[in-house]
């Protein structure tokens, strides 16, 4: 059967997810061709800023004592996997910094972790050059998935060629792509960790990812993964602007401002159209699941099915 969902149980299976995402189902696929056509159904798991939280908070940290951490969104991405075959596990970066166990293993701890639980893909965060662009790199030999870097330029630096600037993958018929963008390292990060790695505009190069995706590539889906923020109250380019400038991209994937998301957000983009934004707080408290269920002909906009789950 693959990534169909046979005529005899789409209305059960149609019913079930949208009873399941208790009233926060994201929707504008044509009601008759949920009557007519089978359906392709690709998950997106996601997670953000993990800061090296391999165990739960401890029992006495003042908000969120025993949340989180690798253990707990181990066990829940695997049973969901199970449930979802056709899936992506992906990243928006910051994964290194923030316990002793980076302290002590640098990177290669979260890295070797991150690669048993099956991740396909990250994008880096500004706590990845904390121990400069060495400290960056070695760690990243324990990886088995791709950390995809779209407006950084590291021509001039020892990570040259080491990072790819979009990766695409098919997954039960749906062909997906991925761009990702980081945030401004001038005034974040000392100057002496990242060297000559150029920040390139990501409006700039957004535009141009995504219709190289959508459009020479031929990607039914175009995500972005982005730590670029979810939104500020001056005018940094954040998830939220960015979205607004987009023509091709269907989901943003954000991290760096630690935000829990009752829901995830439906906005618009540059063509009047929906785009979805999430982010899923920090250190593995919670795991973004979001659901396309795409028309066999995929001529249509899927219908998005989303949730953010805590793995507590």
């Amino acid at each position: 059967m693959g990534g169909f969902i046979m005529n005899k149980s789409r209305r059960k299976f149609i019913r079930n997810l949208l009873t399941a995402s208790a009233g926060i189902s994201l929707l504008n696929y044509p009601e008759e061709l949920l009557a007519k056509e089978d359906l392709l159904q690709l998950t997106i798991f996601h997670t953000n800023d993990i800061h090296c939280h391999i165990d739960p908070l401890s029992e006495d940290h003042s908000f969120y004592k025993g949340r989180g951490g690798m253990a707990s969104l181990s066990g829940l991405i695997k049973k969901l996997r199970e449930q979802n075959p056709n899936s992506l596990l992906l990243d928006a970066g910051d994964f290194y910094q923030g316990t002793p166990y980076f302290n002590y293993y640098k990177g290669e701890l979260i890295v070797k972790v991150m690669s048993k639980i099956g991740y396909d893909a990250s994008t880096i965060g500004n706590h990845e050059f904390d121990n400069g662009l060495e400290g960056m790199y070695e760690p990243l030999y324990n990886s088995n998935f791709p950390y995809v870097c779209s407006n950084y330029d590291f021509t001039n630096t020892m990570l040259y060629g080491r990072f790819p600037d979009y990766v695409i993958y098919r997954r039960g018929g749906v062909k997906v792509g991925l761009y990702g963008l980081g945030i401004e390292l001038n005034g974040l990060v000392s100057p002496k960790n990242y060297l000559e790695t150029v920040y390139n505009d990501p409006v700039e190069v957004a535009l141009e990812k995504e219709n190289f995706l959508r459009n020479e590539k031929k990607c039914d889906l175009v995500i972005c993964l982005s730590h670029l923020g979810l939104e500020y109250k001056n005018s940094k380019i954040s998830d939220k602007k960015l979205a607004a400038l987009t023509r091709h991209t269907d989901l943003i994937i954000g991290g760096h401002t630690h935000t829990f998301l009752d829901k995830p957000l439906e906005l618009k983009n540059a063509n009047g159209e929906r785009i979805i934004v999430n982010q899923a707080g920090w250190g593995g408290m919670v795991l973004g699941k979001i659901d396309f269920l795409f028309g066999r002909n995929k001529k249509e906009k899927p219908v998005v099915i989303a949730q953010n789950m805590s793995t507590s």
